[in-house]
């Protein structure tokens, strides 16, 4: 499947670029990119592909899917021009910060009749399908407390778009980081009846530490907490229901593997170590969990079904837009 790759920073060089590059349905023909490094970087990890300037060169290829992995600022403009041009359009989460232009961007896929789908990877992070296959056996019991959080040190954004952008830009934690555990909330205990919402911004800029509680209409509470200035980070989840509690420490492993040059067709791709693995049961009494192995690459085996069976988008960006009214939502009640 001919494919424009638009955008290398760290989307396109870990998040999309490999899985690209290592299934054998999708050709990885052309990368937008600008800047010298970037370009370097394209060309010695994809030496197939042809590295261009500009969005427009790359749709003059006529590449059957684009994918974007600007800044978020630029989605709506770049997808909107793949569509007209008659591609399939995968766009990097999230998938924009105004929930005006995503929903008529929605809508224009829709009136065109072109595949677009929002890569929420997260989705296939090793916790979070561990945590799946506990609640289809019922191991929790009855669920009433969701609790979720990415919490990293950083003294500084090393990022000038992510310095310099406003939340009305897709700036802040909550549409970076935010955008993954909110939308996980969201596919596994449905929609949000209540929302509250605590923001900080501990060195300038747009918010850099940020609490929300949801309470879903299904009664479940779930407690999402994000941050870039947390030097002692909390467990990545904990899960309690009427039969007991999962807990588990440390996150997905995909992200430092793939920074780290390793291909998702490697032994070993997206398998955490042994001792990393969660716990579940009541006070002392609990038992190791053994991990399911992370898979970002399913988004690509899903999304390659879809374009040549017409089986479902891996992800509904009507969901993506969901957890963009709700951040939106946020930002304007705080």
């Amino acid at each position: 499947m001919p494919t424009a790759l638009v955008g290398f920073g760290l989307a396109g060089r870990v998040f999309h670029g490999p899985f690209l590059g290592d299934d054998a349905r999708y050709s990885l023909d052309v990368i937008v990119a600008t800047a010298p490094e970037r370009v370097a970087d394209a060309e010695r990890l994809h030496p197939r592909a042809r590295v261009v300037a500009s969005v427009e060169e790359a749709l003059a290829t006529g590449p059957e899917l684009v994918v974007v992995a600007t800044p978020p600022a630029s989605h709506v403009p770049v997808a909107h021009a793949a569509l007209e041009a008659g591609c399939a359009v995968v766009v990097d989460k999230p998938l924009c910060a105004d929930p005006a232009e995503a929903r008529a961007l929605i809508e224009r896929a829709e009136e065109l009749d072109r595949p677009l789908t929002v890569f929420q990877n997260r989705r296939w992070d090793s916790e979070f399908l561990t945590l799946r296959r506990l609640l289809a056996e019922g191991a929790l019991g009855q669920v009433h407390r969701f609790e979720s959080r990415i919490e990293r040190w950083k003294t500084a954004e090393t990022k000038p778009w992510k310095a310099a952008a406003t939340w009305r830009e897709g700036g802040g934690v909550l549409y970076d980081l935010g955008s993954h555990l909110l939308d996980q909330a969201l596919v596994l205990f449905g929609p949000v009846a209540e929302v509250h919402a605590e923001l900080a911004s501990h060195r300038g800029g747009a918010a850099d530490d940020a609490f929300v509680s949801l309470l879903h209409t299904s009664g479940v509470r779930s407690h999402v907490t994000v941050s870039t200035t947390t030097a002692q980070p909390g467990p990545r989840m904990r899960v309690l229901g009427s039969g007991g509690a999962f807990v588990k420490v440390t996150g997905d492993v995909q992200e430092a593997q793939l920074a780290g040059g390793m291909l998702p067709s490697a032994p070993g791709y997206g398998r955490e170590p042994e001792g990393d693995a969660g716990v579940v049961g009541v006070g002392d009494d609990v038992a190791r969990v053994t991990s399911e192995p992370g898979a970002y690459h399913q988004f690509y085996a899903l999304l390659a079904e879809a374009l040549r069976g017409g089986g479902p988008l891996p992800v509904d960006a009507r969901e993506a837009l969901a957890v963009i009214e709700l951040i939106a939502g946020i930002h304007r009640s705080v």
